[in-house]
């Protein structure tokens, strides 16, 4: 057997053979670019790799154009986490050297003593892996929104409690069209008292409102006639500035997030597995999207439900060692699939009585609300290994049997 490390970097990657001895057989640098992709597939098969029996790759990253160039065919490349391939550094020498060339060769021996204990990229399909770009992609752009949201909200009330009073009584109040348009519109508290009905009602169309235009403008104009505390005009005028150049990064991100969650969602409704994931209490597109794309289409990845479970962190972690012994949560885990599952689990929670009721068992136990959410993320976690390996549709009776009895 032929091992192969690469040590991934931006511009170059060095390239490391080995033989089942340990013996380096070659060593190469190559360019990050298409010269570069074919010299190290013509330096694979001058070793003896073949399409049949290609030689597998260790490399530190999972993404990137080099990866997917070496994924064609059967081949079996190996993502190794930055901080393991650290650790087996330190098992050839204590003087804590460290190099590129070092480095692939490091990767290349950890093929060569512990490939069953990694796991290879798994064998999407392509429409499974674009699910997964447009998902990250909107969760990333969420988590940007909600971030520029607080920072707004921060700036908001150290000159403009009025805006936080008027906007309270709405769902995610600043990231609502009527919220930026009216912020877009009067940017202080001076200006924004000085609005007339008539601008209220026409900023309030112009964000897309339908129903009680009227009513909402009349409470929106006493709110913002208000006994507030002001700052100095200048100082005001700055920092109406500054939210300003707050509020159009949060325009931007508000419709990313929204033009990404349509993307997702109609390539997610293509897949297979759509139809067994939406089937699920509390899984609905954008959910279930992000799922798959975290759990991938590829049935040979997880051997059991418990693989499954640890690589979402639900499934608990045991410590032992002599008499001291400790159940406790996954601090390494996936966490995209975790943040999913936790909004799955709450969700769930409406949509499923025997879910309901399973979270009030585990309660009542003694369970913390999360512990409690985790507890039914993980149980629900094994019915999705099931269905999907058997193409089964979700049983509200056979998923909770006894809850739903208790329930009644």
């Amino acid at each position: 057997m032929i091992y192969c490390g690469i040590d991934w970097a931006e511009r170059h990657h060095d390239v490391a053979l080995v033989d089942d001895t340990g013996q380096l057989l070659a060593k190469r640098r190559i360019a990050d670019d298409v010269s570069g992709y074919r010299l190290l597939l013509d330096l694979l098969a001058e070793y003896g790799d073949t399409e049949d029996e290609p030689i597998p790759v260790a490399i530190e990253t999972s993404r990137g154009l080099l990866v997917a160039s070496l994924r064609q065919g059967k081949r079996q490349v190996f993502a190794v986490n930055p901080m393991a391939a650290a650790r087996y550094r330190d098992r050839h020498g204590v003087s804590r050297k460290k190099s590129d060339p070092g480095d692939a060769l490091v990767l290349a021996n950890i093929l060569r003593t512990d490939m069953p204990m990694h796991r290879p990229l798994p064998d999407d399909s392509d429409l499974a892996k674009a699910i997964a770009v447009l998902a990250r992609a909107q969760q990333d752009a969420t988590w940007n929104r909600q971030q520029i949201s607080n920072q707004l909200r921060s700036l908001l009330r150290e000159y403009y409690p009025a805006a936080l009073e008027a906007f309270a009584v709405w769902q995610n109040a600043l990231c609502r069209p009527e919220a930026r348009a009216l912020l877009a519109l009067a940017p202080t508290p001076a200006k924004a008292a000085s609005l007339s009905r008539a601008q209220l009602r026409s900023a309030l169309k112009r964000a897309g409102r339908i129903r009680g235009i009227d009513a909402e403008a009349e409470r929106l104009r006493e709110v913002f006639r208000g006994d507030f505390a002001h700052q100095p005009p200048l100082v005001e005028d700055a920092l109406g500035k500054q939210m300003l150049a707050l509020l159009r990064q949060l325009d931007a991100v508000c419709t990313a997030a929204d033009e990404l969650a349509e993307a997702a969602e109609a390539s997610f409704r293509q897949h297979p597995d759509a139809e067994v994931l939406l089937s699920f209490p509390g899984l609905g597109p954008q959910t279930g999207a992000r799922v798959l794309a975290e759990i991938g289409d590829d049935r040979t990845r997880f051997a059991d439900a418990r693989s499954l479970k640890a690589y979402a962190g639900s499934a608990p972690i045991t410590r032992a060692s002599g008499k001291k012994h400790h159940v406790g949560r996954r601090m390494i885990k996936n966490n995209r699939l975790h943040n999913a599952g936790y909004l799955w689990a709450f969700s769930s929670l409406q949509a499923s009585p025997g879910a309901n009721a399973h979270y009030r068992h585990r309660r009542e136990v003694g369970d913390w609300h999360a512990q409690a959410q985790r507890h039914l993320f993980n149980r629900m976690l094994g019915q999705l290994f099931h269905c999907l390996k058997h193409k089964t549709l979700f049983d509200e009776h056979q998923a909770f049997p006894s809850s739903l009895a208790v329930a009644a």
